[in-house]
């Protein structure tokens, strides 16, 4: 790919306007500080802005956001950014120096380098990064202060950023406790490096948690990748007491508080996006455990036609939420997608002429214009769902229920009265997260006959190939990469309604939805698997495939 400008914002104004008229224009300075920055200006020949600044008339990120947005261009805070020490020296220092630009992300699937600048029109700073970058790759400009990147130059260039060198450094080295308790990034400490290199290698690796457990003699850190834990470090025991100090400081969690469950949050912008990490620690014999759940904004919010629906599936779902009315429900165990799931929807709908509120605690994925769907869990909540949904209101909730159909006794639990559910629930959908084959690598094998029965596979040459992991360098050797959602729609009309309020069996329900057109999870695990998507041991992992075969 040949190298490209900048990209910037099509719709902003092509003319530029002073800087000074600019920023008086959005109250940020007045008339007269202006006027005293120009004369300044004059003797010591710097940018504008950078003279504000330093008169104490604005503040750098100030400047930095309205500039921004009038020369329709992003912004950046590098206080807020943890980077890769890879793609910080694809810019040699001098360049970085010279220049006043930072990389900060790169995306070899795109071809484009993200880097960090305080003037992106400047053509000169520019070339010289596509001529260190071979002319390949496209550069994105975000502006971010002059300041700003001269602190990041300092601090990311100069202390070592991989995990391995780090770990090193510390073991030359003591813990500086008190710059733990800093509220800036005091990147002379060590540990500080660790835990945001640790943040960005889980981000890079698609973890969904990071798991740090203290051990007698070790420390175990694990993350859950395609729902799946795996060990990433054991650290000696020595290095667990400031990495909790660092973790509790960063999710804003009582570092002296060690004997009881705590939850904090961190927002981090990991790879050029916007990671929030969603912190728990709980005393164990050993010391604190601690887990962040990694809520990555940019894979946690899809299209409808992103979550792998069927044409059927996903024509019923569009169909559910034409509805003005009712409730949805998002049904399946833990980590199963259901917020995945409820955001999409509610993206999907989310516009100016829709009101949104959701009742949710902790919020998962902050939305545009959505202010406030949490779990119904007790009758309580039970109650608010189902008195929404009757007052003509569209609710959308999650359930803990191992099947669409099993949502229905799940509620009579609950204290819901089956002439309240008929005529207000539009429809269940449930679903599991069943991992994916690594293309590069997953191998044909013959089913057995168990399998082959399971599959409805004849004996023809006609039946498609069925594949199983084999394991490479790409997807770590386990064989498998990314998750796929298992699905199934029960969508209500007035027949269901009838069988619900006369409280018949999940049997006599299940066989008028098959009648029409109902497909169950395991009916859907069983396509994926025919088309090579998946394998039956991973299926077989998060469900039963035998009922029903003799």
């Amino acid at each position: 790919m040949t190298a490209q400008a900048p990209v910037v914002n099509r719709d902003a104004p092509v003319k530029r306007r002073r800087i000074g008229e600019l920023l008086v224009s959005k109250g940020v300075v007045s008339d007269d500080q202006v006027r005293i920055a120009l004369t300044e200006q004059k003797k010591s020949k710097e940018h504008l802005g950078k003279i504000l600044v330093r008169l104490g008339f604005a503040t750098e990120a100030v400047i930095r956001d309205v500039l921004g947005g009038a020369l329709g261009y992003d912004t950046v805070d590098l206080t807020k950014v943890v980077v890769d020490a890879d793609v910080v020296k694809l810019i040699p220092k001098d360049v970085a120096r010279r220049y006043h630009m930072l990389a900060i992300t790169y995306s070899g699937e795109a071809g484009v380098v993200t880097v960090a600048m305080a003037d992106p029109y400047n053509v000169i700073a520019l070339d010289q990064v596509r001529a260190q970058l071979g002319g390949e790759l496209e550069v994105r400009a975000l502006i971010a202060g002059e300041a700003e990147i001269n602190k990041a130059i300092d601090q990311f260039y100069g202390f070592e950023l991989s995990v391995d060198g780090i770990l090193q450094e510390i073991e030359t080295g003591e813990v500086d406790y008190q710059s733990l308790e800093a509220e800036s990034d005091e990147y002379s400490q060590p540990v500080v490096r660790l835990v945001n290199a640790l943040l960005s290698d889980a981000v890079k690796r698609g973890a969904s948690d990071i798991h740090f457990e203290p051990e007698h003699d070790f420390l175990r850190i694990r993350y859950r990748v395609d729902g799946v834990l795996r060990q990433i470090r054991s650290l000696h025991r020595n290095y667990w007491a400031a990495i909790a100090v660092r973790l509790k400081v960063m999710a804003g969690m009582n570092i002296a508080e060690m004997r009881a469950p705590q939850d904090g949050r961190i927002s981090l912008s990991v790879s050029g996006r916007e990671v929030d990490f969603r912190v728990s620690s709980l005393p164990t014999t050993y010391g604190e455990n601690i887990v962040l759940r990694v809520l990555d904004r940019q894979k946690g919010i899809v299209p409808l036609e992103g979550l792998g629906l069927s044409e059927n599936a996903l024509a019923t779902l569009r169909l559910m939420m034409a509805r003005p009315e009712g409730i949805i429900l998002v049904t399946g165990p833990t980590g199963s997608g259901k917020t995945t799931t409820l955001y999409s929807m509610l993206n999907h709908l989310n516009s100016e002429t829709v009101n949104i509120m959701t009742l949710e605690d902790p919020v998962e994925y902050p939305l545009e214009m959505i202010r406030l769907v949490g779990e119904i869990r007790d009758e309580e909540t039970a109650e608010m769902a189902f008195r929404a949904a009757m007052t003509g209101h569209q609710v959308f909730t999650t359930l803990h229920t191992n099947s669409a159909i099993g949502a229905i006794p799940r509620l009579l639990e609950t204290g819901v009265i089956p002439d309240i559910m008929a005529g207000n629930i539009i429809g269940v959908i449930g679903q599991r997260l069943v991992r994916k084959l690594c293309v590069h690598c997953k191998e044909v094998y013959e089913p057995s006959m168990l399998e082959r029965q399971i599959l409805n596979l004849g004996g023809g040459s006609e039946a498609p190939p069925i594949y199983r992991a084999s394991g490479c360098k790409r997807c770590e050797h386990s064989g498998f990469k990314g998750r796929l959602a298992l699905t199934e729609l029960l969508r209500f009309d007035g027949e269901i309604d009838e069988l619900v309020a006369r409280r018949v069996t999940q049997r006599e329900i299940l066989k008028l939805a098959r009648n029409k057109g109902y497909t169950t999870l395991a009916e859907d695990g069983v396509r994926r698997v025919l088309e090579g998507v998946t394998s039956m041991e991973e299926i077989s992992r998060v469900m039963n495939l035998t009922e029903g075969i003799s």
